[in-house]
């Protein structure tokens, strides 16, 4: 009999032992660690805006708080909301720090992007760094996207996962936008550049844009057509936004391009330029190598990959 209980006793501890494993590993693949590159903090760069100087309310206002530099923009089920620049800019750098809704929040968008759609809404521009809340708990990816002059048919996605918990705190994401590229940098690490040269040049964006930063039910497209759509028993979704920097040429005069000196906005502590500055013409060599990092270890989706959804991939893919 002591024999036999001892058995059991082993075989209950070692069943403990592999549930415990399988929950870490469980865990850990779900929250993977990473050590990040050291890159240059842009963000410490620029100044930083009151949300009433730089934003008015786009839409849902009864669902946005403004205190200063922060607000928190709330989706439930009577709307989203929204904020939008008062300025609309030819160029600059574009940033904010967001946290996320926390819990399940399937089918949630959080947007901060730059769009004219109201402007030109049969020829477009768009540049996105979209927040996907997924299928599962406290699971969103990040998804950048670019359009030009309504090419909204040929979408340019690219999809990566987090390397840390967007819900727990504070993170900073940023457009850097001018006549040499697109930057979509997370925590200053820049995870896609979208150059304006080459085949990428009749797919840059080029006209005057708006800043957006808005959170809404996205459960028709943000989660395999609407496998996982929002619900609403675990709103009220609630996204905060802080440390906005709106650094770049305003262009409030109607015209479609930048022509001549612009008026610069926003401010910069150093000398740093990010619409004229050799700075921001070229990625350094440190950003290079954190880019690929980003790219090799946390990419999961690129259009130029996608051969099932394009016969014939777009130009710039080749």
């Amino acid at each position: 009999m002591a024999s036999l209980k001892k058995y059991k006793m082993k075989i209950m501890w070692e069943t403990a032992v592999v549930f415990c494993l399988c929950s870490l590993s469980l865990v850990s693949s779900h929250s993977r660690k990473f050590t990040t590159p050291n890159v240059t903090r842009l963000t410490d760069q620029f100044t930083k805006i009151a949300i009433e100087n730089g934003f008015v309310r786009r839409f849902g206002a009864h669902n946005i708080q403004v205190n200063g530099s922060l607000a928190k923009l709330t989706l439930d089920k009577s709307s989203g909301a929204g904020l939008v620049s008062k300025n609309k800019y030819q160029y600059g750098f574009f940033s904010a720090r967001l946290k996320l809704p926390a819990g399940f929040a399937s089918g949630v968008v959080v947007a901060f992007y730059l769009s004219n759609a109201e402007s030109y809404p049969k020829n477009h521009d768009e540049i996105d760094i979209e927040l996907l809340g997924r299928s599962r708990r406290d699971d969103w990816t990040i998804q950048t996207n670019v359009y030009a002059n309504g090419s909204t048919r040929t979408g340019r996605e690219e999809k990566f996962y987090f390397w840390f918990d967007p819900t727990q705190a504070f993170h900073d994401y940023t457009l850097i936008w001018n006549s040499h590229h697109t930057v979509f940098l997370v925590d200053n690490i820049p995870v896609r550049q979208f150059p304006n040269r080459g085949a990428f040049t009749s797919a840059y964006p080029s006209k005057p844009m708006s800043l957006y930063v808005t959170v809404w039910d996205g459960s028709e497209w943000a989660t395999k057509g609407g496998k996982y759509p929002v619900n609403y028993k675990y709103a009220p979704f609630v996204a905060s936004v802080a440390d906005v920097e709106l650094s770049g040429c305003s262009v409030n005069n109607g015209s479609s391009t930048r022509s001549g000196p612009c008026t610069k906005s926003g401010g910069s502590i150093s000398s740093l330029d990010p619409v004229d500055g050799q700075d921001f013409a070229t990625l350094s060599k440190n950003q290079i190598n954190a880019m690929d990092w980003a790219r090799r270890k946390l990419m999961f989706y690129s259009y130029c990959s996608d051969k099932s959804r394009y016969k014939v991939m777009p130009a710039e893919c080749n």
